[in-house]
C-alpha cells in the first residue's frame, strides 16, 4: 500500500467510528428501535434545539467525508495497478 492509500484508509476508519457515534447520539423520533431502549419519551416541545441542529450538521459533514474517502480509495486502488 502506498502512503495516500494508508492516509485515506485512516481517515475512513476514523470517520466510520465518528459517524456511528454521531448517529447514536441523535434523539429518537418515536417508534422503532429507539422505543425499545427507552428513547420513546417525547417532550411537548415542537422545535429542535441548537445542539440537535449542530449534531445534524456534524453528521452530514461526517457522512460526506466518509463517502468521499471511499470514492478516493476506489480511485487510488484503481490507478495503483
Amino acid at each position: 500500500m502506498t502512503w495516500p492509500q494508508v492516509s485515506v484508509s485512516i481517515v475512513l476508519v476514523a470517520t466510520s467510528v465518528l459517524l456511528a457515534l454521531s448517529v447514536l447520539l441523535h434523539k429518537g423520533r418515536g417508534g422503532g428501535m429507539s422505543d425499545l431502549f427507552g428513547g420513546g419519551m417525547s417532550t411537548s416541545m415542537g422545535g429542535t434545539s441548537v445542539a440537535e441542529r449542530n449534531l445534524d450538521r456534524i453528521t452530514i459533514v461526517l457522512g460526506l467525508v466518509w463517502f468521499l474517502s471511499i470514492l478516493t480509495l476506489l480511485v487510488l486502488y484503481r490507478w495503483s495497478i
